[in-house]
């Protein structure tokens, strides 16, 4: 433990980030799935009945800022393993599977478990406080990459 409190930086920010990410891989690696898999999971489950491809892909990079390629195969990857289906038309979309639907039900209960941990006795108001403040550096450090 630390006995002083760090201000908020890029390195304190980084530090929670990969700890969090690590606690979610292991839940990851438990069901054969990736990072990648897991957001374009989630985006297709909270999209509705059903979500345009090229919509898809464009959250997925924005969310994780790689390039469309890699979300195009991951897209494939998810369709080879049965996990969302396309269905073909003038503009392609895409749904989970009865398999998908349950992967990404698993990984969410799994997920939240951790995160219900991991908040556990933060108060209510220094969780707004950092979601507040999260949230306006992503918009400022978006805002820089579309200025490159």
């Amino acid at each position: 433990m630390t006995t002083t409190t760090p201000t908020v930086d890029g390195r304190v920010i980084g530090l929670a980030h990969y700890a969090s990410r690590a606690a979610l891989e292991r839940i990851l690696a438990r069901t054969g799935n990736t990072f990648n898999q897991l957001v374009t999971l989630r985006l297709v489950a909270v999209g509705g009945d059903w979500v345009e491809r090229d919509r898809l892909v464009e959250g997925v990079t924005g969310s994780l800022k790689i390039a469309e390629s890699i979300v195009q195969d991951t897209i494939d990857e998810l369709t080879t393993a049965n996990l969302v289906e396309e269905a073909p038309a003038e503009k392609p979309r895409l749904r989970l599977t009865e398999a998908g639907q349950e992967r990404y039900e698993r990984i969410a209960t799994a997920t939240g478990e951790v995160a219900a941990r991991i908040y556990a006795g933060v108060p209510a108001e220094d969780l707004a406080t950092a979601g507040r403040v999260l949230t306006l550096i992503t918009e400022r450090a978006n805002a820089e990459l579309a200025r490159a």
